[in-house]
């Protein structure tokens, strides 16, 4: 798929590695000078000009270290004033050496490291050159690091996080900010959040996974060209891929070959939730809506073209504003659950649905719980977990809940988390934080259920599909939420108003040659 930001665990980018640089392939040059290019870039757009600007570069021990001071010693020779913080006890030597001969300067931070050239810099005199530059480049933890950073480089961590926006510096991350779980995305301490992060040789799951995905900024990947085979940790779709699994009708489609599909969801009283599920399949490009319910008057008045009454369908959406104490909806959400179990209906399982999933479904069965609901379902099926260890871990205990129950779990958040069958795993973070408004997954729900119905036959052939769409329909809808009122607050229902735009955007542009988007940053070349 053109326009996917693919993931690989550090176990497997190290394996990548191994063969290259037994062949002497350097590696470490190709690094650095993509890191430097970007590194200007940013000088150019703050400064307006990349000599006499400022760069400060935080270096640990290891590869990343080295990574950030050969592109030090590269900026020093476009006349940037380069200084270089050691944050440990050792330093690399052949990075230390190529900033020095390029004019740049290295000193210990808080106690030094071996190789540095004039002494110690005290924490406050450190924290001062740090807030004093344009671009500080955070070289200080890399593939191996374990936990959050300490001591004299997270106080300068949370300086910088402290500083006023307009005094900041531009912090462009080696390979992965320092402090993030590399591979399951967790932050357990410090993190110095970057604005951009130069990855080598493909992106780390960190990189893509919350919580730690709100610290990486702008993901830009240096192409190595490492061979990494088989499939992807995580995945972000782009643009491109949104639109190759989007369903298109053929000249000679009519509705019930686009796809039909039944919406059980808000009551008489509560019927706000019906008509954003009900909108948001109508308005996404479905062959039918069918409406099983009793606000079927308030969702004929929003929505006329919608169906109220049961019949045949391909997808159910179930449970959005279903409340415990609505015993008529509840009965229809099972009956609705029996036929997806014997006919093979695929499912979007929301809110109130999800206490009456049964204890296994197949994965074309999409629950689209947030943290609180998925700690409530998984803590009655026998794992004790609260909503704050699901916001910490959310790959995992989205996981696990697609273990318990057989289903694909899309975890709503500010990064959606996708888990389904045979390890495919995706990671949106294509909304806007004004989309997290009441009604938003409602309409959310009505996007995927029209994208499975009018895919079911693809989604049981094919069970990585269901966990594709469900990243798919979470792009359209956080893209929606932009459309609709972009950098500004949006309504639910504004939201789904925006779709079909949304969606003919998309097509559109894959048509004419895409947007030259790779997920959420670009491949780069040395």
């Amino acid at each position: 798929m053109r326009g996917v930001l693919l993931s690989w665990n550090a176990a497997r980018v190290r394996a990548a590695e191994e063969p290259l640089l037994a062949a002497g392939v350097p590696l470490m040059d190709r690094a650095a000078f993509a890191l430097h290019v970007v590194v200007a870039r940013e000088l150019q757009a703050r400064r307006g000009r990349v000599g006499g600007s400022r760069v400060v570069v935080l270096a640990g021990a290891g590869n990343n270290g080295g990574d950030a001071l050969h592109a030090g010693a590269l900026l020093a020779r476009r006349g940037v004033r380069v200084d270089a913080l050691t944050t440990s006890g050792r330093v690399h030597d052949a990075g230390a050496a190529a900033l020095r001969a390029a004019g740049g300067r290295l000193r210990g931070l808080a106690g030094g490291a071996s190789g540095a050239d004039h002494g110690a810099v005290g924490l406050d005199d450190a924290t001062g050159l740090v807030l004093g530059a344009d671009v500080v480049l955070d070289g200080v933890l890399g593939l191996g690091g374990q936990g959050g950073l300490r001591g004299p480089v997270a106080v300068l961590a949370e300086a910088v996080a402290a500083a006023d926006d307009r005094a900041r510096p531009v912090v462009v991350a080696v390979d992965l900010p320092s402090g993030i779980g590399v591979d399951d995305g967790s932050v357990t301490g410090t993190v110095l959040s970057a604005d951009v992060t130069v990855t080598f040789g493909g992106a780390k799951p960190g990189l893509l996974l919350p919580p730690a995905s709100a610290a990486a900024g702008r993901v830009e990947v240096v192409d190595l060209g490492l061979d990494l085979d088989g499939r992807a940790d995580v995945a972000a779709l782009g643009p491109d891929d949104v639109a190759a699994l989007w369903p298109v009708p053929a000249r000679a489609a009519h509705k019930y070959i686009r796809g039909v599909v039944g919406i059980v969801a808000g009551t008489r009283t509560y019927p706000g939730a019906a008509v954003l599920a009900t909108s948001g399949a109508a308005l996404a490009g479905v062959g039918m809506v069918r409406y099983v319910g009793d606000a079927g008057d308030a969702v004929l008045a929003a929505r006329p073209e919608v169906v109220v009454g049961p019949g045949r369908v391909q997808a159910w959406v179930l449970g959005p504003g279903v409340s415990p104490d609505d015993a008529a909806q509840r009965r229809r959400v099972v009956r609705a659950l029996d036929g997806v179990q014997h006919r093979g209906e695929a499912a979007v399982v929301d809110a109130g649905g999800l206490e009456l999933l049964p204890e296994r479904v197949p994965p074309h069965v999409v629950l689209t719980p947030h943290a609180g609901e998925l700690a409530r379902l998984l803590t009655d099926r026998g794992a004790e977990v609260s909503r704050e260890q699901v916001e910490a871990e959310p790959l995992r205990w989205a996981r696990e809940a697609h273990d318990r129950t057989g289903a694909t779990v899309l975890l709503k958040g500010a990064t959606t988390v996708v888990v389904g069958s045979h390890g495919a795993v995706y990671a949106q973070s294509d909304a806007p934080p004004w989309l997290a408004t009441a009604g938003a997954g409602d309409v959310l729900a009505g996007v995927l259920g029209a994208v499975l119905a009018a895919r079911v036959d693809d989604v049981h052939d094919d069970a990585t599909l269901a966990p594709a769409l469900a990243a798919a329909a979470s792009v359209v809808h956080g893209r929606a939420a932009r459309r609709a009122n972009p950098d500004g607050p949006v309504t639910a229902l504004a939201v789904a108003h925006a779709l079909p735009a949304t969606v003919a955007d998309l097509l559109r542009a894959a048509a004419s040659g895409g947007e030259g988007v790779v997920g959420r940053g670009g491949t780069l070349t040395p």
